[in-house]
């Protein structure tokens, strides 16, 4: 059987550098938002040199796609543990807004307002692939209902390899831009104010969206 290789002491040291970056990189985020992220002020807070930081990443925006990277697959990893754990769909809904009060300024960073002059990457993400498992789980028809899901029916690229109806589909769609809507105005402190629970409202639109 061949051996699992052993990364070299060099390696280990490099990846801990690069942890330590990003570590600060997140602080930086929360206190100045991703836009004001400067690698010169993480390099000073590190001790190193602007130069010598630029070893471990070659510019903001790999840092930034690190983070994002991260940042989606701390997210997949939570929704994936909650239907592995036996969630149906409203128990994927509120991992996602467990996850999301948790770190509003990770949230943000994959689901706010895009940072002048950097470009996401197009990673596709397994968050929407745990979605649409949930969806297809659910009773729902087979046949296409209405324009949208005829054209999803013909635009699907997003939902990867499934073979599942468009209703499926657009059910998942609805689940993640509805919740999704309700939340970033929640973390932005759009309801601050209002004399209502944020909290209600959600499961008011999670119960519109399951239906009966």
């Amino acid at each position: 059987m061949p051996q699992a290789r052993t990364s070299t002491p060099r390696e280990r040291y490099r990846t801990q550098v690069r942890a330590e970056i990003k570590e600060h990189a997140w602080e930086q985020i929360a206190t100045a938002g991703a836009s004001a992220l400067s690698l010169n002020a993480i390099a000073k807070r590190m001790g190193m040199s602007g130069p010598a930081l630029y070893r471990y990443f070659d510019g903001r925006d790999e840092l930034i796609t690190e983070l994002i990277r991260d940042a989606y697959r701390s997210q997949a990893d939570t929704l994936r543990a909650a239907a592995e754990s036996g969630a149906d769909l409203a128990g994927l809904a509120h991992a996602l807004r467990a996850w999301a009060l948790a770190d509003p300024q990770r949230y943000f960073l994959i689901f706010g307002t895009p940072v002048p002059g950097y470009h996401a990457p197009d990673d596709i993400t397994e968050t929407m692939a745990v979605i649409l498992g949930a969806c297809a789980a659910r009773p729902s028809s087979d046949g296409v209902d209405g324009a949208f899901d005829a054209h999803l029916d013909t635009h699907r690229q997003w939902a990867g390899e499934r073979p599942v109806p468009a209703p499926v589909l657009h059910r998942a769609l609805s689940f993640w831009s509805r919740l999704h809507g309700v939340l970033s105005l929640e973390l932005a402190g759009q309801f601050t104010g209002m004399g209502f629970d944020p909290a209600l409202l959600f499961e008011a639109e999670l119960k519109d969206l399951l239906g009966p």
